[in-house]
């Protein structure tokens, strides 16, 4: 499941730490596979946490696909992007990415107002465009390393760098401000679902592709995350760089 925000995660930074610990003294009691994932066993075990989670989330995010029309599921969609939008500028700014920052600052504007509540994508047609960033790639872009590979039930995959720059994501996330609580948990709810439910494709080309379905998503993980850092253009990678040179 890819990176799912909610307001419970303000008060997972302890949690965090202490599974962080654990981590720790399970992998050495392993044998590492892949230099970055020296915790595997206790991944592996997160993962099959995650996947039992799963059993109840990808059902729900199946039904919501299969009654909620997808103009309704757009909007939604288009909603909840349009409140990531807001912390999306304020990384680009802190990253010194100051053109798309304000082009981020700009979507939120227009579509806050002509896309009414952010329900209609208004910015895109207008040549706005879409960024994702959060705090992780923030923390990377300064030069913090990444840090082990990790993976933790309900948020997915995650290095070190980016685990603890998700706590910093979810502690502004602006759902977490809502005060009624029955409002705060629907609209975190809804928006779980949503994201799982966009997920839903990917899972048919893991099943089908994976022999190792852990490793699978683990290396996709990897890719993802070095092309997020670098907008899609990350320099050759050190080890591909290595092969190359030994086939000489």
């Amino acid at each position: 499941m890819g990176v799912v925000k909610s307001h419970i995660a303000r008060r997972c930074g302890v949690a965090l730490a202490v599974f962080v610990v654990a981590a720790g003294m399970a992998g050495c009691a392993s044998t590492a596979r892949n230099p970055k994932d020296p915790f595997e066993g206790f991944n592996r075990a997160m993962f099959s946490i995650n996947e039992g989670l799963d059993v109840v989330a990808k059902p729900v995010a199946q039904g919501y696909e299969a009654i909620v029309p997808g103009p309704v599921r757009t909007g939604i969609g288009n909603f909840f992007g349009n409140i990531a939008d807001v912390w999306i500028a304020i990384n680009n700014l802190l990253q010194g990415k100051i053109t798309e920052g304000a082009s981020d600052v700009g979507r939120v504007l227009v579509n806050s107002t002509v896309g009414i509540a952010g329900l209609i994508d208004v910015a895109s047609s207008l040549g706005l465009e879409k960024h994702a960033e959060d705090f992780g790639q923030t923390l990377g872009r300064w030069g913090v390393g990444e840090g082990p590979y990790l993976y933790w039930p309900i948020l997915g995959p995650r290095n070190v760098r980016d685990t603890f720059g998700f706590v910093v994501d979810a502690s502004v996330d602006p759902l977490s401000r809502v005060h009624d609580v029955p409002t705060r948990n629907t609209l975190t709810g809804v928006r779980f679902v949503d994201v799982r439910a966009s997920l839903l494709p990917a899972d048919k080309v893991v099943e089908e592709a994976a022999f190792d379905k852990y490793s699978y998503i683990r290396n996709a993980y990897f890719q993802m995350r070095r092309s997020a850092l670098y907008d899609g253009n990350p320099p050759p990678d050190d080890a591909e760089e290595d092969e190359d040179d030994d086939e000489k």
